[in-house]
């Protein structure tokens, strides 16, 4: 809140004249910069009489301006040019709100939706693009995200249950909501601006979504095709070594108070596995891979098996801790890996974050799972895809687990 008027009418103004500026561009018909830029400032004005006599000042505008834009409408159909869309108008009403509201609420608040208006009426074609770009399917992965993150976790009880107390259903179905969201971002990503693109794309947004999901996918292909091993055996690579860019991601939204200790080894990690798919991407410059196939990574069953095995993981990992101490998690951390990074990380972070598990310790468990990982991965290779992308995945898994073993033997221990 600014209790200076001139300060309050000037930002109204300045936001009335941006709308306004973009409005005029696009030959909107009930008005440009003068049109809008006055509407800011009626809406400024009722506010302040509405501190003198009332919040209904403000009411009374609003209704006073819908009449308006009624009447303005009427008028250009009669003249045959009405645009059925209703976007200049919500706009209208809502910079009149923005004007009211400058008088007592907050300048940043009102500065910030004034400018995502303007973009998103600036952006309309992208936009409008985007939406007929996404099928069925993604819109039903995005709605199931909506469920996940804002229908289910709110109602979930924030309390800590059972032996141990980590089974917390809020935290766990929270840390559901940290996994689907990152895993939908790629698979957005991988749905808009994937198909055609390089191994390189296909790889890092393979990692983003389900890296185990883009061994298969590609395994597969090698398998069908056995020329594009090389291809690949990138992309396989590109996708293992982005899931660190996944845990780096994670371990700052979970513990971020670690980042010091806990970060720097994994990126590391991340910076090793790019060097190693540096040297691939030379033998298979130029070639296409084209988008892996991916599941719907909101699905509510993909969800609920995440979060049974995230409240699995987080007892064993808190009681073995517990009873025998954090060397013993080691073997844990290796089983989990196997096929999931995601549930030990976040284990280990919780544990960091409730002071149950030094930071030091957590990274390193999470390198171990990491690097059981990659020996699932050539596993699935050989078994999927065959000798010939065997041949190709393993030398490059094999440098990153002599790396990971390094860092593990000679990284300094943490104060």
């Amino acid at each position: 809140m600014h209790s200076n008027p001139f300060a309050q009418l000037a930002i109204s103004l300045l936001l009335g004249f941006l709308i306004g500026l973009q409005r005029q561009r696009t030959e909107a018909s009930i008005g440009g910069i003068r049109t809008y830029s006055l509407i800011a400032a009626f809406g400024t004005v009722s506010g302040w009489l509405a501190q003198e006599y009332g919040a209904w000042v403000i009411g009374a505008g609003f209704a006073a301006l819908a009449a308006l834009l009624v009447v303005s409408n009427v008028l250009v159909a009669r003249d045959g040019h009405h645009d059925s869309g209703q976007t200049s108008e919500v706009a209208a009403l809502l910079l009149y709100g923005i004007g009211a509201y400058l008088v007592t609420g907050d300048f940043g608040v009102a500065v910030v939706l004034g400018g995502v208006i303007a973009v998103l009426l600036h952006y309309k074609d992208p936009l409008h693009a985007f939406a007929a770009r996404i099928g069925e399917r993604d819109v039903t992965a995005i709605m199931q995200f909506v469920l996940i993150s804002l229908v289910i976790l709110p109602v979930l009880p924030n309390r800590n249950f059972g032996p141990y107390e980590t089974l917390n259903p809020f935290q766990v179905w929270l840390m559901v909501v940290l996994i689907v969201g990152i895993s939908l971002a790629g698979y957005v990503a991988h749905k808009l601006i994937g198909s055609g693109r390089g191994a390189v794309f296909a790889g890092l947004v393979g990692g983003l979504v389900s890296s185990t999901a883009t061994t298969a996918s590609f395994a597969r292909r090698a398998a069908a095709a056995p020329a594009s091993a090389g291809l690949a055996a990138l992309v396989i690579v590109l996708a293992s070594g982005a899931v660190y860019a996944r845990v780096l991601l994670e371990i700052s939204v979970v513990t971020p108070g670690t980042a010091r200790v806990m970060l720097p080894p994994i990126a590391l990690m991340l910076l090793l596995c790019a060097a190693i798919a540096a040297g691939l991407w030379a033998s298979v410059r130029g070639q296409r891979a084209g988008p892996a196939e991916q599941g719907n990574p909101a699905d509510l069953r993909v969800a609920v098996v995440f979060a049974a095995l995230y409240a699995v993981i987080s007892f064993v990992v808190a009681a073995v801790q517990a009873e025998f101490g954090a060397d013993a998690l080691y073997p844990v951390a290796m089983l989990s890996g196997l096929t999931d990074m995601d549930a030990i990380t976040l284990s280990s972070s919780q544990l960091v974050v409730h002071g149950r598990l030094e930071a030091d310790a957590a990274w390193r468990l999470i390198l171990v799972a990491s690097l059981s990982n990659f020996v699932f991965k050539a596993g699935m290779a050989a078994a999927i895809g065959g000798r010939a992308l065997f041949v190709r995945v393993a030398p490059a898994f094999a440098l990153a687990l002599a790396g990971g073993v390094l860092i593990l033997r000679l990284w300094p221990v943490a104060d």
